[in-house]
């Protein structure tokens, strides 16, 4: 029996052909089980991968592990809001950071992300995690969009926290009040009313949608504004949100409210408490205005 030069060249193209397709759907297979955790089903899955999880933690752990930058009983610490999409602005962010002196920390006033997006979250903190000294956020109403507050309590933690560092209370508080449709749940009173009750320890309260704003639940401005008032030692409210720098006394008190420019600027605040309640605020122009 006899085959011809062509018969046999189709019998060999057409092995070659089933090989190479059967080794690349088994290659497929073995990729599929074993590296599951490097494919994304859906960009509103909230699951945390690699070192973006539980941030906050993470950098409070540092936080107290460091030894102070700022001098006596100052602390200093960068304010800026707003990173969403920016993402060559923070890395210009975090290399003028760098530069500065005496810095304990950076305090982001939330809108992490644009669409509330996990993987948005991830992408600022790889840029963010080079900074030299630790950084923490609050949460924004953009991070609250769609799986929003999941995906930023799996990659940074709680909604509403506090800390204290150089003899200072940090009380960082949700104030996004529209996205749960201003139904009298947010900002929490009651947790903020119980954070507030030392009155003994100087006090800087954060949030991003300052109380004055549409984006903050109307029927709770007042009683937000009466809780803050009665702490004697507020140094002062900072918030983001509307991506610009004001300061006043909107309620007609003591309480001094600040808002900070988002990174699209090119423009931050390094705030410094000491004292019963005395504050500072510089701010630093590191490029072109947008």
């Amino acid at each position: 029996m006899t085959t011809d030069a062509a018969g046999a060249s189709s019998q060999r193209v057409l092995w070659m052909t089933f090989f190479t397709r059967g080794w690349g759907v088994a290659c497929l297979f073995t990729l599929l089980l074993t590296s599951c955790h490097l494919l994304e089903f859906s960009p509103n899955q909230v699951a945390a991968t690699g070192g973006a999880r539980q941030l906050t933690a993470q950098n409070l752990a540092r936080l107290r592990q460091q030894p102070r930058a700022a001098g006596g009983d100052t602390v200093r610490f960068v304010f800026i809001g707003d990173t969403q999409r920016f993402y060559d602005e923070t890395a210009e962010f975090v290399r003028s950071v760098n530069q500065q002196r005496g810095i304990d920390f950076v305090l982001v006033g939330g809108d992490i992300s644009d669409f509330g997006l996990g993987r948005e979250m991830q992408w600022v903190h790889e840029r963010l995690r080079r900074l030299r000294m630790p950084y923490l956020t609050v949460i924004g109403n953009h991070d609250q969009v769609g799986n929003g507050r999941r995906a930023y309590q799996a990659v940074f933690g709680p909604l509403n926290y506090s800390f204290e560092y150089g003899g200072t209370r940090f009380v960082m508080v949700d104030t996004n009040g529209r996205e749960v449709g201003c139904n009298g749940t947010v900002p929490d009173l009651g947790w903020l009313r119980q954070e507030l009750a030392d009155t003994t320890r100087r006090t800087v309260v954060a949030c991003h949608v300052p109380p004055n704003d549409n984006d903050f639940d109307p029927q709770l401005m007042l009683g937000y504004a009466a809780v803050l008032a009665q702490h004697p030692r507020l140094a002062v409210h900072l918030a983001a949100h509307i991506h610009r720098y004001t300061a006043g006394h909107p309620f007609r008190d003591a309480v001094p409210y600040i808002t900070t420019y988002s990174l699209h600027k090119h423009r931050y605040h390094v705030v410094s408490v000491w004292g019963r309640r005395a504050f500072s605020l510089q701010t630093v122009d590191y490029g072109p205005a947008s």
